[in-house]
């Protein structure tokens, strides 16, 4: 059975406009004093992925400064602001995204290497022709595996959307993993950082 490959995509563009007006950026805070950008980097590296793609944009020398010596494609963004969309498209577009793609939001501090694995696991058992997803007690969240023969359609997205309506309109099978909590522990704000156990820093 071929063994299908998996590019992780980590969107690390965004404005993080949820963070209030402070200027503070939720991928720069610091989780067990490493940057949560830096983290979820090395949880993607530490698993069975072809590649780690990661999108830059708004504070894109900060963003990278923080991922500083790590084995990662670098694509920047410049249309960032016009939303998540522009980022997939980026990512998606990228010579490294070369058979399939997952997409791990940046700003999931609970999500391991394990969860990564578990993921591809089922990708890879379904041939490479399933979307997998990252469920928590049946409640769909995130990260998410799409398969190449969608690719058109994340391609045609605009706006600040990500890729939930692809998954419901694909046709394909969709494959769920349950992972617990981490599924839908996203840190969209100070309160929620510092809830998961972060600490802002800038």
């Amino acid at each position: 059975m071929r063994k299908a490959s998996v590019a992780i995509v980590i969107l690390a563009a965004g404005k993080a406009s949820r963070m209030g007006e402070g200027g503070k950026h939720k991928l720069l805070a610091e989780f067990d004093g490493v940057p949560l950008v830096r983290r979820s980097a090395l949880t993607a590296l530490a698993a069975d992925a072809a590649s780690v793609i990661v999108v830059t944009g708004h504070r894109r020398s900060e963003i990278e400064a923080a991922l500083d010596g790590l084995a990662l494609t670098f694509i920047d963004n410049p249309d960032y602001a016009s939303g998540m969309a522009s980022s997939l498209i980026a990512g998606f577009s990228s010579r490294d995204a070369d058979s399939a793609e997952g997409i791990l939001l940046a700003d999931m501090p609970s999500i391991s290497t394990t969860h990564l694995n578990a993921l591809i696991s089922a990708f890879r058992n379904a041939g490479g022709e399933a979307v997998v997803r990252a469920v928590s007690q049946g409640k769909p969240g995130n990260p998410v595996i799409l398969p190449r023969s969608l690719n058109q359609a994340v391609l045609r997205l605009q706006g600040d959307v990500g890729a939930r309506d692809i998954v419901t309109t694909s046709g394909l099978p969709v494959l769920d993993v349950d992972v617990g909590d981490a599924a839908l522990l996203d840190v969209d704000k100070p309160e929620e950082v510092l809830a998961a156990g972060g600490a802002m820093k800038n």
